[in-house]
């Protein structure tokens, strides 16, 4: 995330928040500390780049050629089911609408306006917000992770498959959910800019690994589950921010999570067709996926400064509720509720292990929260 550290006492990561006198914050590295871009020197270093974090062990290619068949088969269900899903780009939304318009006489009085209301915004919300960005803009790593999946890649960056051509439409309307947040954040004047962009760069050369092993099973379980958790976050970022007397930034979060509603919404379709051809299969994938965690696009998130900053931005989360372990199990009740696990019949034993499992998972995980949370108190 970007770059100033906040008092211990706060228990925030290291961001970059610009000085305001009239904030009631703590005391602050400010961004004014950096160097401007006039002042900045780029060192010439033969230093070459190196992914933070690790990964586990990385598993490829785990489904039999049939199942991957089962994929191919259904690229007709595809077009007529998910593909009209996707808004027409003439009638979709750009970023622009909602900012300050650079093309008009009252562009400077609009952005001092946007800046006057993010100033009473606390610096915890942009803390998340700048790693909500950060999160939507490393999008090039989900396209490449997604035409990583057997059966269902674009297998020439141009593919005609009903497959390949949703993939590449998700990531067109994707790719305005950064662009969006960043240059409001730009606007604002509550970042350094410079530290964020470099946070974006770590990560999208990081990339991400989480445990889908090129397995369109797992991988739309996974999808599923995130799309409707950024859903979520989106929304409780827009419900604070209207808190905060910010109508503006709320409608823009609000329609960022119009967006992934409506992903959300495409990628259960599939999994519940999944269920509909192959319950066995599914089921076993989506207990082996939810034994794995669903680990958030961005764990492998770094600036430079904060080895744990993934994991700081996540306490963040936690103590603003906008993303909590509690949401984690709405969610996957929410699927196992929508997905008729419950009801499956004729599984092997396989089957019916995994059915149990995922069945008294979110219990399970209600009950270890508790615990925490009394430990913490």
């Amino acid at each position: 995330m970007a770059l100033i550290k906040l008092s211990q006492s706060q228990n925030l990561p290291y961001i970059a928040l610009q000085p305001i006198a009239s904030l009631k914050s703590p005391k602050l590295f400010m961004a004014s500390n950096f160097p401007s871009s006039g002042q900045l020197k780029v060192e010439n270093s033969k230093k070459s780049f190196m992914p933070h974090g690790k990964v586990l062990v990385q598993v490829t290619h785990s489904i039999p050629q049939q199942k991957i068949e089962i994929f191919k088969s259904t690229d007709g269900w595809v077009e007529n089911n998910i593909l009209t899903l996707l808004k027409p780009v003439e009638n979709s939304w750009q970023p622009q609408a909602f900012l300050p318009d650079a093309a008009s006489d009252g562009f400077e009085e609009q952005v001092k306006e946007l800046r006057k209301r993010a100033m009473e915004i606390p610096d915890d919300y942009f803390v998340y917000l700048v790693g909500d960005m950060i999160t939507e803009e490393a999008l090039p790593t989900y396209q490449t992770l997604l035409n990583t999946l057997d059966g269902v890649r674009d297998e020439t960056g141009a593919s005609l498959t009903s497959w390949a051509i949703w993939t590449r439409a998700w990531t067109a309307e994707e790719n305005r959910h950064g662009e969006l947040l960043n240059k409001y954040l730009y606007l604002s004047g509550r970042v350094d800019m410079r530290e964020v962009e470099k946070t974006i760069q770590y990560l999208i050369g990081s990339g991400m690994y989480p445990g889908i092993e090129k397995n369109p099973y797992l991988t739309f379980i996974y999808t599923s589950f995130q799309e409707r958790a950024t859903f979520i976050s989106h929304r409780n970022t827009a419900r604070l921010a209207m808190e905060h007397g910010d109508s503006k930034l709320a409608q823009i979060c609000g329609t960022v999570l119009s967006d992934e509603k409506r992903h959300e919404i495409s990628y259960s379709k599939i999994v519940e067709k999944l269920f509909e051809i192959d319950p066995d299969g599914t089921v076993v994938a989506f207990a082996e996926m939810m034994r794995k965690k669903i680990t958030m696009p961005a764990h492998l998130m770094y600036d430079d400064h904060d080895h744990n900053l993934f994991e700081h931005f996540s306490a963040v989360a936690q103590r603003l509720g906008v993303y909590t372990a509690n949401d984690y199990a709405d969610i996957l009740e929410f699927l196992v509720d929508g997905w008729k696990v419950k009801e499956l019949t004729g599984l092997s034993a396989e089957g019916r292990k995994a059915q149990e499992y995922v069945c008294l998972l979110a219990p399970r995980i209600r009950r270890v929260e508790e615990r925490a949370q009394a430990r913490s108190k």
